[in-house]
This record gives structure tokens, sequence and C-alpha cells, in this order.
């Protein structure tokens, strides 16, 4: 009897665990969200004095983007095969913005359904890159790639590097802490994340590697 009580408590216990961390997940996910929503509005806002055509053209994406969100993101995980359609929009509405200002690259695999994965789990890496890695003035890029293999999924971001000041909160990213955290709590032991400035300060590069 007791050897049945303590299994039954174990099970209970990580069914609460398990609770526990959906819940947080939920919560992490859902400041992306608004954030997201705030960002691209901005930037919309920003290109209608520059190319009013290109202004409706970026808003009718956004309709597409936030479907997404709203509708396609609610589960733990989402086929990784949506995550690259989101992506691709949301690059594409970004390039609207800075026409030739920036070199732009984006390489997707193609995949199929059933690989899966936790949803917008790339974009805060996606919206840094933006956010740091454009200068008005001075040559600026932005490579995203991502690949599949039967193991894992690799998101390799590398942007030039124009941090903003501390108190110029446009744009203000998703703290890297809480990357960290919805990182540990999706995929504990099954990640690999490094990120960095280079030596002489030009660059940031994040190279995200999730293993199913």
């Amino acid at each position: 009897r007791m050897t049945e009580s303590a299994y039954v408590s174990g099970i209970k216990l990580a069914d609460a665990r398990k609770t526990q961390a959906e819940t947080e997940l939920s919560n992490l996910k859902s400041q992306l969200n608004p954030h997201f929503l705030f960002n691209t509005l901005n930037n919309i806002y920003a290109l209608i004095d520059i190319d009013t055509e290109r202004s409706k053209e970026s808003v009718h994406d956004l309709s597409h983007l936030l479907r997404y969100v709203i509708y396609d993101t609610s589960s733990i995980t989402v086929p990784l095969s949506g995550e690259l359609a989101f992506i691709r929009e949301y690059v594409h509405i970004e390039s609207i913005r800075l026409a030739d200002q920036c070199d732009i690259q984006l390489r997707l695999p193609p995949v199929s359904g059933e690989i899966e994965i936790a949803p917008l789990l790339f974009l805060p890496f996606i919206e840094n890159a933006f956010k740091h890695g454009i200068s008005p003035t001075l040559p600026s890029f932005i490579h995203i790639r991502i690949t599949t293999d039967e193991k894992c999924v690799v998101c390799d971001i590398e942007n030039s590097y124009y941090p903003k000041a501390e108190n110029d909160r446009s744009g203000h990213g998703i703290g890297l802490q809480q990357v960290q955290r919805r990182l540990n709590l999706a995929y504990s032991g099954k990640y690999f994340w490094t990120h960095g400035v280079s030596d002489d300060g030009q660059t940031y590069r994040s190279i995200m590697t999730i293993y199913y």
C-alpha cells in the first residue's frame, strides 16, 4: 500500500509539474503576441509616409500574420511548415519597410507537416536582428538561415550590430531571460543555443538548435 501510494503521489506530482510548465509556457508565449503586433504596427506606420501602396500591402500581410498568431498557435506545438510561412511573411513586411537599405537574406527549408515545434520560438531572435541590425547611414545586413534534418532544426541568424540605447523603448524586445526560460521549459536538455557579438563588435550571431 505504501508503494502504491508513493506511485500515485509521484504521478500526481508529475502531472502538476507538467500543468505548471504548460501554463508558464502559455504565459511566456502570450507576451510575444502584443509585442509582435506593436512592432509590426510601428513598422507600417513608419512606411505610410514613405510609400502608401506598400503600406497597404503590409496591412494585408499583417492580417495573415495575426490570423496565424491568434488562431494557429494555441497548442503547445505547431507544424514547422506553418512557422516557416509565418517567418517568411514577417520578414517580407520588414523588407518592404527597409527597401534597399539593408541586405536581407532568408533561406528556409522545404518541410512536411510532420515536424512539430513550439510556436513563435524563433520570432524574438528575428525581431532582435531587425532592431539591432539596421543603421540608417551605414551598410547593414541580416542573414537568416533555417535548416532541418532527421534529428534537429537549426536557426542561424547573423546581422550587423548597431545596438540601440538603453532608453530607446521603440520595439523594446522580449528579454533573453524570458527566451531562455521558455527554452528550458519546452526543450529541457534538447536544445543548444549560442549567441553573442563578434570580437570586432561589428556583427551579432545567434545559433539555436532544437532536437526532436
